[in-house]
C-alpha cells in the first residue's frame, strides 16, 4: 500500500488528493513544520536524503518530487484515468503542465516567499521577482481563458499538480482580483469531493481557504 510521507501546508497535499480522486488506499505519516523555521522535521530524512516532502513509499519503491510521484501514481494505479492518450495533443500539453507547475510557476513563488521572510533589497523584489509573478500569472490566466481545465475540457492529474501555486497566488488580494479564470478555477478544485476528502484526512491546509 502507497505511504504518503506528509507534511503539514505542503505539497504532498496534492498527493493525498490524487490518490482521493482515482479511490486508491493509502496511508498517511504525518510531519510537522518546525514553528520557527517552518522546515521539515529532521525524521523526513530518514525517508528520503533531502528530508523533504511529498514523499512516497510503495513497497520496495521510494518517490520523491511532486511531479514524479504523480507520473508514477497515474502510470502504476491509474488504470487510464486523470490522463490523456499517448501521442494527442492533449498528451502533450499536460505532460507541459505537469512540468510547468514546479519548474517554472513556483521559482518566483518562493523566491518572494524568501525574501519576504528574511529580507531584501527592494530592487531585487521590483526588478525581477514582482515582473516574473506577473508574467508567469498572467499568461495561465490567459491559457484558462482558452478551455476549462489545463489540458482542455478535461480535468486530469495537470490540473492537480496546478492548483498548489495558483493557491498561493490566491492568498494575495491583489494577484487574484485581476484573474477571474485563475479564481474560477480555484473555485472549481475545492468543490471537488475528492479535494475536500483529502482535505479531511490531510488536516490543516491553509492554501484551503486561499479564496473566501
Amino acid at each position: 500500500m502507497i505511504v504518503v510521507h506528509h507534511l503539514n501546508n505542503s505539497r504532498s497535499q496534492r498527493v493525498l488528493w490524487l490518490l482521493e480522486e482515482l479511490g486508491i488506499d493509502y496511508e498517511i505519516k504525518f510531519y510537522e513544520r518546525d514553528q520557527k523555521t517552518m522546515l521539515a522535521p529532521a525524521s523526513l530524512r530518514e525517508v528520503h536524503p533531502l528530508g523533504k516532502s511529498p514523499v512516497i513509499t510503495d513497497a520496495e519503491n521510494t518517490v520523491a518530487e511532486s511531479g514524479a510521484i504523480i507520473e508514477y501514481i497515474v502510470d502504476r494505479y491509474g488504470n487510464g484515468q486523470l490522463i490523456p492518450l499517448s501521442g494527442t495533443p492533449e498528451r502533450l500539453r499536460y505532460t507541459y503542465w505537469l512540468h510547468y507547475a514546479e519548474g517554472s510557476a513556483m521559482p518566483p513563488l518562493v523566491m518572494n516567499l524568501l525574501f519576504n521572510r528574511f529580507g531584501t533589497g527592494d530592487s531585487v523584489n521590483e526588478g525581477f521577482i514582482a515582473p516574473q509573478i506577473k508574467l508567469h500569472f498572467d499568461y495561465i490566466e490567459g491559457e484558462l481563458r482558452k478551455s476549462t481545465w489545463f489540458v482542455g475540457e478535461e480535468f486530469t492529474a495537470a490540473d492537480i499538480q496546478m492548483s498548489f501555486p495558483l493557491e498561493i497566488v490566491a492568498m494575495e488580494a491583489e494577484l487574484i482580483s485581476s484573474r477571474p479564470k485563475i479564481k474560477q478555477f480555484i473555485e472549481r478544485i475545492h468543490t471537488r469531493l475528492a479535494y475536500k476528502r483529502a482535505l479531511e484526512r490531510g488536516g490543516r491546509y491553509d492554501f484551503a481557504n486561499s479564496i473566501q
